[in-house]
Formats: structure tokens, C-alpha cells, sequence
């Protein structure tokens, strides 16, 4: 019974969190999603090798699937916008689970012994922010065209040859770097990801840290295979 003057209890309703479990699905599942563009970019990419034909007219023919059907570009842009909300939640995932994990231990120990873990894995949030950095980049770059030397809508060809060019080796090594630490991302993240997924049993770790490598590796070498034989001369 409430008495006079009294106000009456108000109950107030908080939103569930997202468990740790449920982040680190959302982090292996966008994760998974933004390496399978990361082969397909890669494989377009590679076209570059057929010439100058090949790689301006595979670029082409992305802006114009569906015509008439649907508008021009739209797959571009279901690409574009599937990617964003992927790389936002796990970047918001990778967030929230690294702020827990600094809570449940508050206090820092005078004598910290080591942690046992690969290097890729200590080494994720910085990489994590200089894939993020140079997606801006790259972005500016090869798709506005603002950061190009010398940008040509629809000419890929010219414009891959014109910004990975000998005198503009600072965007070679930009990219390089980039690159490396998409290497190093996707292997530990591949790894880490499959774990989560419920292929974390001990007889498979072997085969799961196998296949992460080689898919890391393959990538790294496929993408930066382009700049490099640009800058040597091997593609002009």
C-alpha cells in the first residue's frame, strides 16, 4: 500500500546486453563476410595481368549487372552497404569485448608474466586500425579518385598503373603495409573465427592454423602482386 505523499515504485526495464558469446559470432560472421570480398576484390584485381582490357571491362561489367532490370551499380551497392554494416559490427564487437575483458581484470600486475599467443594475435587492434585507416585511403583514392595522380573514371587500368608508379612508391608502401596486416588479421581472425563457429576441437587445430596461413598468405601475395609488378615495370 502506497501512503500519502509517497510515489509509487517505478520499475525500469533494461535492454538485455549482447552476451560475449553472441559478440564473438557477430565478430567471426562479419568477419567471414568481409574476407569473401577480400577474394573476390583480389581475384579482380588479378585481371590486371590479362591487360588493360580485361581488368576496364570486369570493372565495367560490375556497374551494370542486372541492367535493365535494375539500376545501374546496384550490385556495387548492396556490396558497399553489406560491407559497411560488417566492418561496423565487428569493429563495435571487437570494442565491447576488449573493454570487458579490461574490467574483469582492473587491476595491472607489477609483474606480468608473458601470454602465450601467436604475434598476429597480439597485434590485432593495431592492425585492425591500419586496415581501417587505409580503407579511407583507398577509398579516396581508387574510387573518388582524389588521392589518385592521375584519375580517369572507368580506366582501372590506368589508374592501378598511375598510383603504383616509381614516383609514387609512398603509396606502394602504404599499401604494403596495409596489406601485411590484412595477412596477419585474417590469419588469426580465420583462426579464431572457425573456433567460434564449433570447429575448435583439438585434432583440427592443426588443419585450421594450416588452412588460416595459407588462405592469408595467398591473399597477401595475390594483392600485393599487383603494385610490385607495377613498380617494376612488369604491368605498364
Amino acid at each position: 500500500m502506497v501512503t500519502v505523499g509517497e510515489r509509487p515504485a517505478v520499475r525500469v526495464r533494461h535492454t538485455p546486453r549482447p552476451s560475449s558469446v553472441q559478440l564473438k559470432f557477430v565478430m567471426a560472421v562479419s568477419g567471414a563476410l568481409a574476407l569473401l570480398y577480400l577474394i573476390a576484390h583480389m581475384i579482380g584485381n588479378l585481371k590486371i595481368f590479362l591487360g588493360a582490357e580485361a581488368i576496364n571491362t570486369y570493372a565495367a561489367w560490375l556497374r551494370t549487372v542486372g541492367e535493365p532490370a535494375l539500376p545501374m551499380q546496384t550490385l556495387l551497392w548492396i556490396v558497399r552497404v553489406v560491407l559497411v554494416v560488417a566492418i561496423v559490427a565487428h569493429i563495435v564487437s571487437a570494442t565491447i569485448l576488449a573493454r570487458r575483458a579490461r574490467r574483469a581484470r582492473p587491476i595491472r600486475y607489477a609483474h606480468r608474466q608473458p601470454v602465450r599467443g601467436s604475434y598476429a594475435a597480439r597485434t590485432m587492434r593495431w592492425g585492425g586500425v591500419i586496415i581501417l585507416l587505409f580503407i579511407i585511403y583507398h577509398l579516396l583514392d581508387l574510387t573518388a579518385g582524389t588521392l589518385n595522380p592521375r584519375f580517369v573514371e572507368g580506366d582501372v587500368h590506368g589508374n592501378l598503373v598511375a598510383d603504383f608508379a616509381p614516383s609514387h612508391w609512398y603509396a606502394t608502401v602504404a599499401y604494403t603495409v596495409a596489406v601485411i596486416a590484412v595477412g596477419f588479421h585474417v590469419r588469426h581472425g580465420l583462426w579464431s573465427g572457425l573456433q567460434t563457429l564449433g570447429r575448435s576441437s583439438a585434432a583440427a587445430q592443426n588443419t585450421i592454423k594450416g588452412v588460416a596461413l595459407v588462405v592469408a598468405v595467398l591473399l597477401t601475395v595475390g594483392f600485393l602482386s599487383v603494385p610490385f609488378s607495377i613498380l617494376t615495370g612488369l604491368v605498364r
